[in-house]
C-alpha cells in the first residue's frame, strides 16, 4: 500500500501545542471534513482521545500514532505533527518523548486498516528512516522526507559502483543456470546500490529479501518480488531459512523450487556467498505430499508477524532474560478442545482488530505476556484468542531432539491433532522452532542465539 498518498504536504505542520489533546486538535484543524457530513471535529477528538485513554498510542522511537475508524468517503487521512519538546497527557512521562505525532483517520469500510498502521509502524522501526525525518530541519525539508520515506525516493543520488559485486552476479547467474535454479534470492542489505539485479539475473525470476523498509533504489526495477521482513537473526543461514519460510507462505516460492541465493554481511555493500538449495529438500519433513506450508486458514502476514515477535523475544528477550513462550496459530476452535486455561483470558471482550497481532500495539502486550507460563492461541487472521493456555493434546508420536521441554512436545502434539502450526521459543536457549504436522524445524539455532547475545 503506498501511503503517501494519503499524506499531502499541507497536512504535515510543526506543532505550537505542548499538550497531547491541543496537539491532536492542531492537527485535526488542518484536515479537510467539509466533505464528510456525518464527521465533526468535536466527535474525532474524543474519539482520539477515548482510545488513548484505554491504550496508549505511543510506539516508541519517538513517534506517536493516534488513529480512529469511522464513516467517512475517503479510505484515509493522515497527519503529521512535529513537536520538539515532546507533549504533556494525564502525567503519564512518556509522552515527553515523543517527537512526532502520526494522526491516521481511516473509514470503517476499509478492509486493509490493520496492515495500513502495521506499515506505519514498520516505517517507525527503521532506524535509517527516522533518521532522516530526524535530519530535516526545516520544514519544506520535512515535508520531502516525509513524502519519501513512505513513498518512492527518486531524489535518492544513485550510489556507488561496485565492481566486486557485478563479477559475484555475474559468476552467480552462471551458477544458476548450469544448477537449473528456477528463482534467485537475493539479500538487498548486503549491498548499497551500483548494481542492476534483476538485469543481470534476466531469464530468472528474481526475488529480493530486505530488513525493514530500506530501500535499494533503482535496483527493484527489474525485481520480481521484495520479500520485506521485519526481524531476524544476524547470522545467514538463520536469515535464508527464514527468509524462504515467508517465501513459501506467500505462494512466491514453490516446494519444487531450486534457488541460487546471493548474499554477505548487513550493509557491507559486498557479496561474498553464493549457495543452491532445493527447497524441497531443505522443507521436506514440513512440505509432506507437497502440501501447503500454511493451514488454510492461516494468512501470511500473520505467520510473519508472530516470526518477528518470536524472534525479538529469542535476540532481546525481557529486561535481558530469555523468555520461553509458545504460539499456536490455526482453526481457534479447534485447538482450543485441546487446552484448558492458566489464568484469566487477558483478550477478553476486546474488539478483534484490538488484540489482532497485526495491530503494532500488541506487540509490548504480547511479550510482556510472554513471561506467563502457557501458550498464545490465535486465530489464522491474526486475532488473539488467549493467553496463558495450558495444551494437553494427544501424546502422538514424535521424535524430538533430547533437551527439549514440555513446550516442544505441546506444539509436536497439537500440530498433529489439529490442522495448525506453533512457533516455539526456548526460555533456556533463545532457539526459534517452528512446528507443522507434528515436525520440527529450527529458525535460529542454539549457538546463534549464545553468540548473538553476548
Amino acid at each position: 500500500m503506498r501511503i503517501d498518498r494519503y499524506i499531502a504536504k499541507s497536512r504535515i505542520v510543526d506543532l505550537k501545542s505542548t499538550n497531547f489533546k491541543d496537539a491532536l486538535s492542531e492537527l485535526l484543524d488542518v484536515c479537510d471534513l467539509s466533505n464528510e457530513k456525518k464527521l465533526t471535529k468535536p466527535k474525532l477528538l474524543n474519539d482520539l482521545l477515548d482510545r488513548e485513554k484505554q491504550m496508549t498510542t505511543y510506539l516508541g522511537n519517538n513517534v506517536c500514532l493516534p488513529h480512529t475508524r469511522v464513516p467517512m468517503s475517503r479510505p484515509y487521512m493522515i497527519c503529521v505533527g512535529r513537536c520538539p519538546h515532546g507533549l504533556d497527557y494525564d502525567g503519564q512521562n512518556e509522552y515527553k518523548e515523543i517527537r512526532y505525532v502520526f494522526l491516521l483517520i481511516a473509514s470503517e469500510r476499509s478492509r486493509s486498516y490493520l496492515y495500513s498502521l502495521a506499515s506505519l509502524a514498520k516505517v517507525f522501526q527503521d532506524k535509517v528512516q527516522m533518521e532522516r525525518l530526524k535530519n530535516a530541519t526545516e520544514l519544506s525539508d520535512f515535508r520531502k522526507e516525509v513524502k519519501a520515506v513512505f513513498g518512492v525516493d527518486d531524489t535518492k543520488p544513485k550510489r556507488s559502483y561496485n565492481r566486486f559485486n557485478t563479477l559475484i552476479l555475474r559468476e552467480a547467474a552462471k551458477i544458476a543456470k548450469g544448477a537449473k535454479c528456477s528463482k534467485v534470492l537475493v539479500f538487498g542489505d548486503t549491498f548499497g546500490g551500483g548494481v542492476d539485479v534483476g538485469a543481470t539475473f534476466k531469464g530468472f525470476k528474481t526475488l529480493m529479501v530486505t530488513q525493514g523498509t530500506v530501500d535499494v533504489g533503482s535496483e527493484k526495477s527489474n525485481i520480481d518480488a521484495v520479500l520485506s521482513v521485519r526481524s531476524f537473526s544476524n547470522q545467514r543461514f538463520s536469515q535464508l531459512r527464514s527468509a524462504v519460510l515467508i517465501g513459501l507462505t506467500r505462494g512466491v516460492i514453490s516446494s519444487s523450487d531450486r534457488l541460487c541465493c546471493v548474499g554477505g554481511m548487513p550493509q557491507s555493500n559486498q557479496f561474498d556467498s553464493v549457495s543452491v538449495i532445493d527447497v524441497e529438500r531443505e522443507f521436506q519433513t514440513m512440505l509432506v505430499q507437497n502440501s501447503e506450508m500454511l493451514p488454510s486458514s492461516v494468512k501470511p502476514e500473520v505467520i510473519e508477524r508472530v516470526l518477528a515477535i518470536a524472534t525479538e523475544l529469542a535476540v532481546e528477550g525481557r529486561e535481558g532474560h530469555p523468555v520461553g513462550c509458545l504460539f499456536a496459530l490455526g482453526n481457534s476452535d479447534k485447538i482450543s478442545e485441546y487446552t484448558k486455561p492458566l489464568i484469566l483470558n487477558p483478550f477478553y471482550g476486546y474488539k478483534d482488530e484490538d488484540r489482532n497481532i497485526l495491530n503494532p500495539f500488541m506487540d509490548e502486550t504480547v511479550k510482556e505476556l510472554s513471561s506467563i507460563d502457557g501458550a498464545f492461541i490465535i486465530r489464522g487472521d491474526g486475532v488473539l484468542i488467549s493467553a496463558g493456555s495450558l495444551i494437553h493434546a494427544p501424546d502422538y508420536t514424535h521424535n524430538l531432539p533430547s533437551g527439549l521441554g514440555s513446550r516442544h512436545a505441546a506444539a509436536a502434539s497439537i500440530t498433529q491433532a489439529v490442522d495448525c502450526l506453533c512457533i516455539v521459543v526456548s526460555g533456556s536457549t533463545g532457539q526459534v522452532t517452528l512446528f507443522r504436522r507434528g515436525e520440527m524445524l529450527p529458525l535460529i539455532e542454539k549457538a546463534l542465539v549464545r553468540k548473538s547475545n553476548k
